[in-house]
């Protein structure tokens, strides 16, 4: 069972910017990770199932809804707040950080900013207590960069609506309680429905043989004549802004998140390089290995500032989606490429479990497609910049 020796780096002591509320929410989910979650990913890794057992350890430290105001069950914090707890998290793994921020950005956040105050007080508590685990329909087998041609649809019965189609690659869903379902109704407008476990013609078969992200469950979501009461519909919004809303938020996660996954990766490959003999002394003083280790910590301190400068603008309400988009594209390709030169410096101890490398990596390569690809991403900046959009 590997030790988890984490202490943390700050080059630019950027600890001097946070509040000291901020400082304990950090501090508590790291040592909540470290006790609780590091002795068993690697095991729950290769059995490729999240382990479920700890979701009320996860609702005690804010993984849930943690910006999600205390009169509904959350913490009521910030979003560097947030964002914090979700690096925490995919330092230990991403899957561990996918499971928390879908049921905060994906399913909690719809329910709050687009529900009914009756849906609010039904579902937000339970959500952020763990009692319920939710998951979020957009992506489509044959529709994920283009979200708007889903064809996941709703009939208005009269006194209930009737829902077909499917959802794929879905975070959560194989044992979600409830899963916010966007679909569109027969004008071919996109509306949140809330769908909820044991619906009839409600089905969540769980995808299998990944490569990725196996702490996570994924699965599809399924409906066949699914009866859906008309309470369950959110109001708040509807158009195809509604679910990119909630993707803002989880990509701002995911921002965050990758830097805790790169953070991890950098801390290994620092200690191995210092432990590590050849030619009679440690690699960590030849010169090659220096430059692995200083551009690593470089690219991590920018990732760090750029993140925190969105977090200011998330809790002013002034970040937008083009800033938001920006900062999941860079992290994320940063993360990746300090893993693949952290995997280098571990040589060939680098691929087993002993180390955290591999895992981050091939976890990482999910995390650089989801939500918004890599190319996605680097259109929407374009599109910021010159006007022009490029998807049509």
């Amino acid at each position: 069972m590997r030790t988890d020796q984490y202490q943390g780096h700050d080059y630019y002591l950027m600890d001097d910017l946070l509040t000291d509320e901020q400082k304990l929410v950090r501090d508590s989910a790291r040592a909540w990770v470290k006790k609780e979650m590091s002795p068993i990913i690697e095991e729950y890794f290769e059995k490729g199932t999240f382990p479920k057992q700890v979701i009320p350890g996860l609702a005690s430290i804010g993984g849930f809804g943690p910006y999600i105001p205390e009169e509904y069950g959350g913490a009521g914090l910030d979003q560097i707040s947030y964002g914090l707890i979700m690096q925490e998290l995919e330092r230990c793994d991403s899957g561990l950080r996918s499971t928390s921020s879908v049921q905060s950005s994906l399913v909690m956040y719809p329910i709050w900013k687009y529900g009914t105050e009756e849906q609010r007080k039904r579902f937000l508590p339970k959500l952020a207590t763990g009692e319920f685990i939710g998951s979020f329909g957009l992506t489509e087998p044959d529709h994920g960069s283009n979200p708007a041609g889903m064809v996941t649809h709703f009939k208005d019965m009269g006194d209930h609506y009737l829902l077909n189609g499917a959802k794929l690659w879905i975070s959560n869903s194989p044992f979600c309680d409830v899963a916010v379902v966007w679909a569109k109704d027969e004008e071919g407008r996109i509306h949140g429905l809330i769908v909820e476990r044991g619906m009839e013609g409600f089905t969540t078969p769980e995808t299998h043989g990944k490569w990725s992200l196996r702490a996570s469950n994924t699965g599809e979501l399924v409906f066949a004549d699914v009866k859906v009461p008309k309470e369950n519909l959110l109001t708040g919004r509807s158009g195809l802004g509604a679910p990119l809303s909630c993707l803002d938020s989880a990509r701002y996660g995911i921002a965050w998140g990758a830097i805790g996954a790169a953070l991890d990766c950098y801390d290994s490959a620092l200690r191995y390089a210092k432990e590590r003999q050849q030619f009679g002394k440690p690699i960590a003083s030849f010169q090659l290995q220096q430059k692995k280790l200083a551009e690593m910590i470089t690219e991590i301190t920018k990732a760090q500032l750029l993140t925190f400068r969105l977090g200011q603008l998330r809790d002013a309400g002034r970040a937008t989606t083009a800033q938001i988009s920006m900062a999941k594209r860079n992290n994320v390709d940063m993360a990746l490429n300090v893993a693949r030169e952290a995997r280098q410096i571990h040589g060939a101890m680098g691929i087993t479990n002993e180390y955290p490398i591999m895992r981050h990596m091939m976890n990482l390569e999910s995390v650089v497609t989801y939500e918004g690809t890599h190319d996605i991403h680097l259109l929407i900046t374009g599109m910021d910049i010159t006007g022009i959009s490029a998807f049509k």
